[in-house]
């Protein structure tokens, strides 16, 4: 029997976006970089397809390389960011806007947006799937998160003006990790976003943010080389 939350789900027309510049730091190219075989970005387009449409997948690039290696799967990619979106200077609002914008003027009709980073290979259907459940008009944001590894009320520290260590938050008696309160932070896979939302505040301002809990195991953010090597680890001997 269906459940009310999966017909809420099921009746939503999400509109996923996976940004993918061409530039790159830490790791050159790396979203077409392959990956145990296979060019990263591969990784998110199939999961946003086994969820929604082509229609409804918009692949956020300034690079016709990276174009070329996702259409490689199939996937029409109609959409080109343009030139001044490109730099690592600008931030995730202002490419997401420039996408629902272009969506919007070629008919698109979507209730809310879903962020795919390509950097979060081992991010799952179902991963979006528990994140799209949580997601109301009345949200602002879903997003993933997995439990961080500093707790500001056990071993997170600030410097005090005198340069002693201060505990961030609380007393500073607790002895025991398991006593204190359960701290998240953000693992990149999954932002399900309210188009409103988006359009009237940046991310960070958004007052109504739901967390999706993913295990550490799958919250991988890949940044650098090292991020790299135990990714391919991982995946090469998660059978």
């Amino acid at each position: 029997m269906t459940s009310p939350t999966d017909d809420r789900t099921a009746s939503l027309r999400p509109l996923f976006i996976i940004p993918a510049r061409g530039g790159s730091k830490g790791i050159p190219r790396k979203n077409i970089k392959a990956l145990c075989g296979r060019p990263l970005i591969h990784y998110s387009i199939d999961v946003a397809r086994a969820l929604a449409p082509d229609t409804h997948v918009i692949v956020s690039t300034d690079d016709e390389e990276i174009r070329n290696v996702a259409e490689a799967t199939g996937l029409p990619v109609t959409y080109m960011r343009p030139a001044e979106l490109g730099g690592d200077k600008i931030g995730s609002r202002e490419v997401i806007l420039d996408a629902m914008d272009w969506a919007s003027r070629s008919g698109i009709e979507y209730d809310c947006v879903v962020l795919l980073q390509p950097t979060s290979p081992l991010r799952t259907v179902g991963d979006v799937k528990s994140a799209l459940d949580l997601y109301t008009p009345r949200t602002d944001m879903v997003v993933t998160v997995t439990e961080a590894s500093c707790n500001p009320y056990y071993d997170c520290f600030e410097t005090a003006a005198d340069g002693t260590l201060h505990v961030s938050k609380g007393d500073g008696k607790l002895t025991r990790r398991q006593d204190a309160p359960p701290a998240w932070q953000y693992n990149g896979a999954v932002y399900v976003i309210n188009p409103d939302s988006i359009r009237s505040m940046t991310l960070g301002e958004f007052p109504r943010r739901i967390p999706s809990v993913m295990p550490r195991s799958r919250s991988v953010d890949l940044d650098t080389p090292l991020d790299w090597i135990i990714t391919e680890h991982l995946m090469s001997h998660e059978n």
